[in-house]
């Protein structure tokens, strides 16, 4: 007895013999597998363009479009493709199957087949299929979360190498070195939180997340506060405009002063020396913005398209140390927390981000909940 295929796949078959096509459908369908079925090779196609299968099992004799022809026809239109496709044949020629080889078939099955050899074949090319998908996807996930910790790493970083190299400094004056030292300090605190967050099992991270709360007003002024020393030697004169002070939004209070980090540090490095405004305040029902906005030279309008691309740098400079991520990833935390991240230009010149987010549950309707839960 052959044993269903422990993770389902999904089948195209093609068959120009309506007995054929029902046979070996039921027989795949009582496996576990989904199985879409087509009478033509360009029926095959037309399936395969709406929904890419994890194996084809492909009669080679067939009329208008053989096997071959359809195979070809498959390369053509998705020449990266590595879908497993096995041939179905009543033929036993040698050079034909050595053809169909060197076309790219994995295997093949001569008609009359028997059930369990189908089963067989199908089980281990589509298994193989399935186990290279899934490490594709571990390692995509794996440069994902590279990715993301290098960009999270680097403004803390950054913060702390800015005031080492002030202390650093003959003329650094002694007034101002308690205010250094608290920011290497908070800075290397903050890429350490970061790091534990990573550390941390996915359960205990949505458990985390499930009750997250950000005041507005804390995460402002801690923005200003942060970023005073280097605000101030860019020559960017601040307005802050705080909301009222139970302003809170429903997200992890570190992930949002990630993505202002962004928004402040962006406005040092392309508008110096000119104002900048941080506000937060009321807008649809339900929801808070926060806003960045400079006076700076603004975003070309042929780049705005690209704003929030992956790997996509506001300059072209040889010097820009960004990675490009920063927008982007800024733009996909938010919307994980059911808002958004954009980008307008401000009127009177200079550039504006807005952050919007749904309202944080208030903790005593949140008691609420959990007692009538219990």
């Amino acid at each position: 007895m052959t044993t269903p295929a422990s993770n389902q796949g999904r089948i195209l078959v093609v068959d120009d013999q309506a007995a054929n096509l029902r046979v070996v459908s039921a027989l795949l369908s009582r496996q576990g597998y989904a199985v879409s079925t087509a009478s033509s090779g360009g029926q095959a196609l037309e399936l395969y363009e709406e929904a890419s299968p994890d194996l084809i099992l492909l009669d080679v004799m067939m009329p208008s479009m053989d096997g071959f022809e359809v195979l070809a026809a498959l390369r053509e239109q998705s020449p990266e493709t590595r879908i497993p496709v096995i041939f179905v044949t009543a033929a036993h020629d040698r050079d034909l199957l050595l053809r169909a080889f060197d076309a790219g078939v994995v295997d093949y099955v001569t008609k009359p087949f028997l059930p369990e050899e189908l089963i067989a074949r199908v089980n281990a090319h589509i298994g193989l299929k399935l186990t290279v998908d899934r490490l594709e996807r571990v390692a995509r996930e794996r440069e994902e979360l590279v990715n993301l910790v290098a960009h999270d790493l680097k403004n803390p970083l950054t913060s702390v190498m800015f005031a080492s190299e002030l202390l650093r400094e003959d003329h650094c004056k002694p007034e101002r070195i308690p205010r250094y030292l608290e920011i290497i300090h908070e800075s290397a605190s903050d890429a350490l939180g970061y790091i534990h967050h990573y550390l941390e099992s996915r359960h205990q991270r949505d458990r985390n997340n499930a009750d997250a709360r950000a005041g507005l007003s804390d995460t402002l002024e801690w923005l200003h506060k942060r970023y005073e020393m280097q605000l101030e030697a860019s020559g960017i004169e601040v307005e802050l405009r705080l909301p009222l002070a139970d302003a809170a939004v429903a997200i992890d209070e570190r992930v949002l002063r990630q993505v202002t980090e962004n928004l402040v540090t962006n406005a040092i490095k392309y508008a110096p020396n000119a104002p900048l405004t941080m506000t937060a305040y009321a807008a649809a029902p339900g929801y808070w913005q926060i806003e960045v906005a400079d006076r700076g030279p603004g975003i070309p309008e042929a780049k705005q398209r690209d704003l929030f691309k992956p790997f996509t740098r506001l300059t072209d400079e040889e010097d820009d140390i960004s990675s490009g991520l920063g927008l982007s990833l800024a733009r996909q935390i938010i919307a994980q927390a059911g808002g958004q991240l954009w980008y307008e230009p401000r009127r009177g010149g200079g550039s504006r981000f807005i952050v919007e987010l749904p309202v944080a549950r208030r903790q005593d309707r949140m008691r609420l909940e959990d007692s009538t839960a219990a």
